[in-house]
C-alpha cells in the first residue's frame, strides 16, 4: 500500500512541476523586458495559450486577484504563477466540447439549414449574452465564413474551434 501512495505523490509532484514549467514558459514569451512582469492586457492570451477558456468576466476576476494594490498595468510572475497553477490543477475554464458547441449552433439555426448567415451570426454575437467587440467579431467572421458560399457552415466551423485535451 505504501508504494502506491508514494507513486501517487510522485505523479502529483510530476504533474505540478510540469504545469509550473508550462506556465513559466507561456509567461516568459510575453515578458518582453525579461523582468518577470507582463502587460496585464496579455494575461488573457497567456491563459488561453495554456488551454483555458475563461469568459471575459472570469478573466477580469483573475486579474483582480493578481494585480497590485496600486494598479501598475503589469502583472508580476510571482503573483501569476500560483493562481495559474491552481487553475490548471483544478482543470478550471476547460473548453466547451465539440458536441455541445454544435448543439448551440443548431439552436441558433431555427430552420435547420446547416448554416447561419453573416447577418444572423453578427446579431447573435453582438446582441446576446456577453457581446463581442467589433474586433472580436471581425476576427471570428474572417475564419467562420465559407468564402464560396458566404455563410457559416457551422459543422465545419465547430471542428476548427475545438481544442483537443492535452
Amino acid at each position: 500500500m505504501a508504494a502506491s501512495t508514494d507513486e501517487a505523490k510522485e505523479n502529483a509532484d510530476s504533474l505540478f512541476n510540469e504545469i509550473q514549467r508550462k506556465v513559466t514558459e507561456a509567461f516568459d514569451i510575453f515578458d518582453h523586458e525579461s523582468n518577470k512582469t507582463v502587460d496585464e492586457r496579455e494575461i488573457g492570451t497567456i491563459v488561453r495559450s495554456l488551454g483555458c477558456c475563461p469568459t471575459e468576466g472570469e478573466l477580469q476576476d483573475m486579474l483582480h486577484e493578481i494585480e497590485e494594490e496600486e494598479n501598475t498595468g503589469y502583472i508580476r510572475f510571482e503573483r501569476f504563477l500560483p493562481l495559474m497553477t491552481k487553475v490548471l490543477m483544478e482543470r478550471r475554464y476547460k473548453p466547451v466540447p465539440e458536441d455541445i458547441m454544435l448543439k448551440a449552433f443548431q439552436v441558433l439555426d431555427a430552420e435547420s439549414k446547416g448554416y447561419l448567415t453573416k447577418e444572423e451570426l453578427e446579431k447573435y454575437m453582438t446582441e446576446e449574452g456577453e457581446p463581442f467587440t467589433q474586433d472580436e467579431l471581425e476576427e471570428m467572421l474572417s475564419s467562420a465564413i465559407d468564402p464560396d458560399k458566404g455563410t457559416i457552415l457551422y459543422k465545419d466551423y465547430v471542428s476548427e474551434l475545438t481544442v483537443e485535451e492535452q
